[in-house]
């Protein structure tokens, strides 16, 4: 599945008041992974920021003056997020902007809902950690996601950061399912009738010394935010054993 991870900066927090988007930024992930692909552009609003907007984002009108404008920019974002799922954090804000920005282009240009589907982390969080805080700089916190870097918040930096904490979130997810997920009684059945056979060795996949070293560095974060060894690792424990034992 390809997953877009989006972010925005506005003039201000209402977009009826007629507040404009200053910045778009997006990464790009392939079946959970990263590829290192972004698209991320400043934007001239057109109108002056507010005081506090500038404050949060350390934005300021002279620095925009010379920015295109979202019209100039609209086809190369529409085509980098094309057909993915958007993964944002408070959707209805950042979503609301763009289809904001969208209406003002004209009706051929559709909605954000037209071209991709969304995924609110906000509300994730909210239905895992029912009465905590919930914002990105807290789920880096309790995630153990470094944000040392967001001095002030920017799409970019913003937008990296809310990928790993998605991924740090929903790392559990795949395997729950599979743990969970039983058989129906015709597949049973016909994995009775028909059993598996297997005509060659299969091959064996080892995991680099940098896989390894990421792993470890998940496995620290999920024993951070657990207060203790995660499952995880209480599994790999019998079984490193087992292993020396047989050794």
């Amino acid at each position: 599945m390809r997953q877009v991870v989006l972010d925005t900066e506005t003039t201000g927090l209402e977009v009826r008041q007629g507040h404009r988007l200053v910045e778009i930024a997006c990464v790009e992930m392939l079946g959970r992974r990263l590829t290192g692909r972004h698209w991320q552009t400043y934007l001239n609003p057109q109108r002056a920021m507010d005081e506090g907007a500038s404050q949060v984002t350390g934005i300021r009108d002279d620095f925009l003056v010379d920015k295109p404008l979202f019209a100039d920019k609209v086809d190369d974002f529409l085509a980098f997020i094309d057909g993915a799922e958007l993964i944002i954090h408070n959707a209805s804000f950042d979503v609301g902007f763009l289809n904001a920005e969208l209406a003002r282009l004209g009706e051929s240009f559709g909605s954000i809902g037209d071209r991709c589907s969304v995924l609110d982390t906000l509300a994730m969080a909210r239905e895992r950690y029912p009465g905590q805080r919930n914002s990105l700089d807290a789920l880096c916190k309790r995630l153990g996601v470094d944000n040392s870097r967001r001095d002030l918040h920017g799409g970019l930096i913003d937008a990296q950061l809310l990928a790993d904490v998605y991924l740090a979130m929903t790392s559990g997810q795949v395997a729950m399912d599979l743990a969970f997920e039983q058989p129906q009684e015709s597949s049973t059945a016909a994995m009775v009738a028909a059993p598996l056979v297997l005509r060659g060795r299969p091959r064996v996949l080892r995991a680099s010394a940098e896989e390894v070293a990421m792993h470890e560095h998940r496995l620290d974060a999920l024993d951070k935010s657990a207060g203790g060894a995660s499952v995880w690792r209480k599994l790999e424990a019998p079984a490193a054993l087992a292993e020396a034992g047989s050794a």
